[in-house]
């Protein structure tokens, strides 16, 4: 027996190298899909390290400010750093990386069937991981195994010697063994071929249906470093308000110390009754306190909270809104949450107590969860109650949320889906923390059932798009 585990696969893939590109080329489709759903996952201007790198086509489609890709054969690295010079590529395993530096990201793409010892691996992935680091694993489905002996049969994908099909579960096993922690999991690629007209739809739609998802090619799982604690912050509280006068001093009065220093900051809608002069006598009234008065500038909540989150002046970002409909006593059950590491964005629900009567309607009710359930079947996070208003997470989160908004789009009149499936697309860790639903005691809601509804039934459609579709929409051709 060889003492290096690697010997044969290094030299398999060393007479590889000089057809790989042929091969690439033939199976175009399933290249480029591959590339697509990473650059998703991936922004560019993030440092990435790949691990069994091959040519190295991926890495550079991700764009890196810095870029390694490792591989156990030479004359692979060779080809990678001669179609890549501005990329390192190293000769390595990825139980032996001598890297010592820490990455945003770290990918293993269609790797798990040729690693000699797992567990190595993914322990030296941990230790190249920095708290913020993001490991993305993609695999081959063990359904698929009769298809791909099939396809190396008749020619159309070249023998490669796997050594082991290896299921979401053990990846999820190894991740806990090596101080990772799961965030999601997904099946993707129902069909890797070119078909007109076809392709798209299968990959796009019937691939993200129960339960053809489980004929997918390919599953992904997504993870994080098990989180370390933050230590205390400054917080920033916004209440966007609008006809809440009955509440501004209620609020003012029940808000705690929140963090190392707790701001409160209005944001004013252009109310109809006394709003602005009530905030106005709170500031007058708690001198000693870190409360101010912004005019909105634009109209809706969503706009009010990006307002009051750009005027924020700590780290840990928090909404409460001005309805009281959730308790201000609440806020520092949040704040733990978050500086504990439990989450990276944490969402209230609303849908776990029992609600008090009159706090919310019939269809409300329904709407809500008919949502949460529209969010998790597009982003493959679990989340309750999309649409509750309290929501904490940090000011560097919310920039890089921010700072991609244009990918979905900046036509959210509330935030909620704004922020949510901006944390979904940064693959943060959401998690929902139950809050009790109270009836506003003063005024009327400012949202409309059935119009907002509509609006909101518009936004989940094409946010379907934007994270199940466009990733796997059909760009080119296999050719022959």
């Amino acid at each position: 027996m060889t003492s290096d585990p690697y010997a044969e696969l290094s030299a398999f893939f060393d007479r590889f190298a000089p057809q790989e590109q042929r091969w690439r080329r033939r199976n175009a489709t399933y290249h480029g899909l591959i590339e697509q759903l990473y650059r998703f996952a991936v922004p560019p201007g993030a440092t990435v390290l790949e691990i069994g790198c091959g040519s190295g086509d991926l890495l550079a489609a991700l764009r890196p400010s810095v870029g390694v890709g490792v591989d156990v054969s030479p004359q692979m690295v060779e080809l990678a750093r001669s179609r890549h010079p501005e990329l390192e590529f190293v000769v390595a395993s990825g139980e032996e990386l001598e890297e010592d530096r820490a990455f945003d990201y770290i990918l293993l793409s269609d790797l798990m069937p040729y690693v000699d010892d797992l567990l190595a691996l993914f322990r030296q992935v941990a230790a190249r991981s920095h708290p913020r680091t993001r490991i993305i694993v993609s695999s081959y489905s063990a359904a698929w195994r009769p298809v791909i002996a099939a396809a190396v049969a008749v020619g159309l994908k070249p023998p490669k010697p796997i050594r082991n099909w290896v299921s979401p579960d053990d990846v999820r096993n190894l991740l806990e063994l090596s101080g990772l922690e799961l965030l999601s999991r997904d099946d993707r690629i129902l069909m890797p071929k070119q078909l007109p007209a076809l392709t798209t739809l299968l990959n796009g739609v019937l691939g993200n249906v129960w339960p053809l998802w489980h004929l997918c090619l390919t599953s992904w799982i997504v993870a994080r470093p098990r989180p370390e604690g933050l230590g205390d912050r400054g917080v920033s509280v916004i209440c966007p308000c609008r006809n809440e006068e009955g509440h501004i001093p209620d609020i003012v009065r029940r808000l705690p110390a929140v963090g190392e220093r707790t701001e409160l900051i209005f944001v004013e809608g252009g109310s109809t009754d006394g709003t602005r002069a009530a905030i106005e006598r709170e500031i007058e009234r708690n001198p000693g306190r870190e409360i101010s008065l912004l005019l909105q500038r634009g109209k809706g909540k969503g706009d009010a909270v990006r307002e009051g989150f750009d005027a924020a002046r700590y780290d840990v970002l928090m909404i409460l809104d001005g309805d009281l409909s959730v308790r201000p006593e609440d806020l520092p059950k949040f704040y733990r949450a978050l500086v504990e590491g439990r989450g990276e964005f944490i969402n209230g629900s609303r849908l776990v107590y029992a609600l008090e009567p009159g706090a919310m309607r019939f269809l409300n009710m329904v709407g809500n969860k008919a949502f949460a359930r529209i969010f998790k079947g597009i982003t493959r996070q679990p989340v309750k109650d999309m649409l509750c208003g309290t929501k904490v997470l940090r000011r560097d989160d919310y920039r890089a949320i921010a700072a991609g908004r244009s990918y979905f789009g900046d036509f959210d009149p509330f935030g909620d889906f704004d922020l949510l499936f901006g944390a979904a697309k940064l693959n943060l860790k959401v998690v929902d923390l139950p809050v009790r639903y109270h009836p506003r005691a003063y005024g009327e809601t400012n949202i409309s059932r059935f119009r907002h509804g509509l609006l909101l039934l518009q936004m989940a459609g094409f946010a379907f798009w934007k994270f199940r579709v466009d990733p796997v929409r059909a760009r080119g051709s296999d050719p022959a």
